[in-house]
């Protein structure tokens, strides 16, 4: 529960919308337990609603939409070896992704600030994902040892080219129209004309849309050279970045030296599989495989260094990806 005496989540009518706020912005509107359970509600209560002829979700603070889940309590149950608290999270949690899915009427994100994680789920799965020029969009799992989730081992293989791969591994974060361009979002307007469209939406409802629409343009950051993340291997994606030696090649070497050996290798094994799952069979994979990940040793460490201490030197166990068994990995994978 929230020690705070501020609603972490706003859920209320206005006009033919039902609007969600996400409300923690001091916590860069980190999802906890009990948000999760505020937006189940309101989207049940709103399913059948006829007057509500779309759903918005929004959030509070200009710094982020949603940092993510609130992974030091889920590191903080995983060391007193409550599973079932871990377990418990995640389920809710994903059921949530597969219900916004799923949903029977437009579900639309609107994305301003970092959209990490957990904020991937609550808007990449909706009907629009509406970015301003300050979102930011990234999966940064491997740096704590988990493994791009919330249905993101369904989407991120659905990206343009090999992207998904690229993101997955290294955690890099996209931005603005780049986002658009790759597939997170769909839509692209000004911080400034948020609430006009909110209020447009709630007045006209969703054929706004087709004007706000910023067409999103390709830049230099969507035009790397991403070959080597179509590599069949992890083995392979290195071999091809160090034959590039590009300066580009070059730091993202560094960063997948710097993250989980072993994430890279589930992380990897997960992304391949989840290209030729459904949605419903990728969240119910990523339920089984956090399971083992909460348990390996690499996860409260890389959630200590990255979240808690804030050190940012995780000592990794192994230390280097070449001594990760990529047999192991692909019988622990589901």
């Amino acid at each position: 529960m929230s020690v705070s005496s501020e609603p972490t989540i706003i859920a209320r009518r206005q006009g033919r919308i039902g609007r969600i706020t996400l409300n923690r912005p001091k916590a860069l509107n980190a999802l906890d337990a009990e948000m999760i359970t505020g937006i189940v509600a309101a989207l049940d209560a709103w399913r059948e609603e006829p007057g509500i002829q779309a759903v918005v979700v929004d959030a509070a603070g200009e710094r982020a939409f949603c940092a993510g889940g609130d992974v030091r309590e889920l590191r903080r149950m995983a060391v007193a070896g409550d599973a079932a608290g871990v377990e418990g999270f995640f389920a809710a949690e994903y059921a949530m992704n597969l219900m916004i899915a799923r949903y029977p009427k437009p579900y639309i994100a609107v994305i301003d600030g970092i959209c990490m994680g957990g904020g991937v789920g609550l808007s990449i799965h909706g009907t629009v994902r509406v970015a301003t020029e300050h979102a930011v969009f990234a999966m940064p799992e491997t740096g704590i040892a988990l493994f791009p989730d919330v249905g993101a081992t369904y989407a991120l293989p659905r990206l343009r080219g090999h992207w998904g791969m690229y993101l997955g591994l290294t955690g890099a974060r996209l931005t603005g129209a780049d986002a658009a361009w790759v597939g997170f979002a769909t839509h692209v307007v000004p911080r400034v004309g948020v609430e006009a469209l909110i209020a447009s939406l709630a007045q006209e409802g969703v054929a706004v849309l087709a004007a706000a629409n910023a067409p999103p343009v390709e830049t230099p950051a969507v035009a790397l050279d991403l070959a080597a993340f179509g590599a069949d291997s992890v083995a392979g994606i290195l071999g091809a970045l160090k034959a590039s030696g590009t300066p580009w090649a070059q730091e993202t070497l560094a960063t997948l030296r710097h993250v989980s050996p072993s994430a890279v290798l589930w992380t990897f094994e997960m992304l391949r599989r989840g290209a030729g799952r459904t949605l419903e069979q990728a969240l119910d994979a990523e339920l089984a495989m956090t399971r083992q990940v909460t348990k390996h040793p690499d996860f409260a460490e890389g959630v200590r260094a990255m979240l808690v201490d804030k050190d940012r030197t995780p000592k990794w166990s192994p230390a280097r990806i070449e001594d990760v068994d990529p047999a192991a990995i692909r019988a622990m994978v589901p």
